[in-house]
């Protein structure tokens, strides 16, 4: 990571971006002269096609883009150079009629690279079309590298050793990995690309949802996908074991385009191990001590990750109390506590844990959020509360010793999705744990458990892991049902309550 950023957002070009993007663009392309866009080019692009034009942002400065017209995919193929593409640079060939998406500019300042940043523009994009209902999206991408082998290769060559990763190309290999598919090589392309020989590879994605109803830019999604990780308990040497394994199930979940990633609660107990000379309250404190640093690297893999992770939970000291707290580390890098509410009879016994006392629910970019932790699934109270402000998906990070333990955190879990028409997302640590004390042995089935009606499973279990198996567990929770659910479900618990004999409600 060469750069650390606190706050990502990607968003819609405006004008008053222009200095900012005008710097990136010049350091992004040092090699070639006069290499950005001219303020009234900008202009005129937001002028016909604003949503198309895209940023992101890094605390507060632009360092990338996404530029882009509609033509016609007939126009698209046809049109052989650059010029002739934009209409001579005046974007006159841009047609609001058009069902292609092709693809002007994109650029990731060079300090912000390595982050997955140009890989967020690109799903964007992609995201865009299905909202616009577009059949493709079409561009020209420079082959930087082939200036290198142009002596002994042809552009078909070169093309050919890039796909089977013999050779590596900044641009092609990057399209070719976010599924685009080359068309034909363009010679002549772009005037002055000596780096590329001016030879250009017309690339294509098509849209599988093309003919859906087109959707808004950055609207709730309604397919959300669920990544949950079943954490193995293990003997690990220092906080950076812990983040390398944690970040294997990130990339490993990410890589499957998930949404969200759920870790359990206290998965950061072997860091415990240093301290099991203490009493279990102090070393407790001492593991309280890791937390930031946990905090703040999860939200680098946020960022980097383009993912939403629920961090479980783990012990934070705050006033000298010890909570039993998480973090929702959102993707564009800002970041929400939550605390756990009811503390075992076990956890006060040995940790000393003090009880939160704050009942919300969190708005993500994938729609309204509830987050309990173990024992508090247990408390029905707390998510018909979250559900009545509007929860579509409750997380459920939990730790578990016993088969016993697990049984009432699953079956509660199931009762809230049905109580609730909501989703259930529950994840546990696994395996022993030598040298902690208290912390000996763990059960769990992480599971994604849904309503009972007939658009679900008919068990309500979407999917669930293999007992007491490290590994991770993808699902799919389309929204839309729920909302099918509240209006005409064969029993409508949300709805058919009797607020006239009774009301819940909360004190603070």
């Amino acid at each position: 990571m060469s750069i650390t950023i606190n706050k990502v957002e990607l968003r819609n070009l405006q004008i008053e971006d222009y200095k900012e993007l005008k710097k990136s663009m010049i350091e992004s392309y040092p090699e070639m002269v006069n290499s950005y866009w001219k303020e009234e080019h900008i202009e005129k692009l937001l002028a016909v096609f604003p949503e198309g034009q895209l940023v992101i942002v890094a605390d507060g400065v632009v360092v990338g883009s996404a530029l882009s017209i509609l033509v016609t995919e007939d126009f698209a193929f046809k049109t052989k150079n650059y010029k002739a593409i934009t209409g001579n640079y005046t974007f006159s060939t841009h047609n609001p009629k058009g069902e292609v998406l092709y693809g002007i500019d994109v650029f990731i300042n060079p300090k912000y690279r390595g982050l997955r940043l140009g890989r967020r523009l690109y799903d964007s994009r992609k995201e865009l079309s299905e909202q616009l209902n577009l059949k493709s999206i079409i561009f020209a991408g420079r082959i930087p590298n082939y200036g290198k082998h142009a002596s002994e290769l042809n552009p078909k060559q070169y093309i050919e050793k890039i796909k089977r990763k013999e050779l590596y190309d900044p641009v092609l290999s990057f399209q070719l990995s976010n599924n685009f598919h080359e068309v034909r090589v363009l010679k002549n392309y772009l005037e002055g690309d000596v780096e590329s020989q001016e030879y250009a590879v017309l690339l294509e994605w098509n849209n599988v949802y093309y003919e859906d109803n087109p959707r808004l830019i950055n609207t709730e999604k309604s397919i959300v996908r669920l990544g949950l990780i079943q954490w193995q308990m293990r003997s690990l040497g220092n906080i950076e074991a812990l983040f390398e394994q944690a970040e294997f199930f990130i990339d490993a979940v990410s890589g499957y385009g998930s949404d969200f990633a759920l870790f359990p609660e206290l998965f950061t107990a072997p860091l415990m191990a240093d301290y099991n000379h203490l009493s279990e309250a102090e070393a407790i404190k001492e593991l309280a001590r890791h937390t930031d640093a946990v905090k703040k690297k999860f939200q680098e893999f946020a960022i980097s990750y383009n993912i939403n992770i629920i961090t479980g939970s783990m012990p934070y000291l705050e006033d000298g109390h010890v909570y039993n707290a998480g973090f929702l580390c959102k993707r564009d890098g800002t970041n929400e506590m939550y605390r756990k509410i009811h503390i075992t009879p076990n956890e006060i016994f040995y940790w000393g844990i003090t009880g939160g006392d704050t009942i919300q629910t969190f708005d993500t970019d994938c729609g309204k959020i509830g987050i309990v932790i173990c024992y508090d699934v247990e408390f029905p109270e707390l998510s018909r509360l979250m559900a009545d402000e509007g929860m579509n998906i409750l997380f459920v990070p939990f730790l578990t010793d016993t088969q016993n333990g697990y049984t009432r955190v699953r079956h509660c879990a199931q009762a809230r999705a049905i109580e609730n028409e909501c989703f259930v997302a529950i994840a546990g640590c696994v395996g022993n744990l030598p040298k902690v004390n208290n912390m000996d042995i763990q059960f769990a089935q992480s599971a994604v458990f849904t309503p009972s009606d007939f658009a679900f499973p008919s068990n309500g279990i979407k999917a669930e892991t293999t007992p007491n198996t490290e590994m991770t567990l993808i699902v799919d929770v389309d929204i839309n049902l729920l909302k099918e659910l509240h209006e005409h479900g064969s029993v409508r618990a949300m709805k058919d309550r009797r607020h006239d004999l009774y009301q819940l409600k909360k004190l603070k």
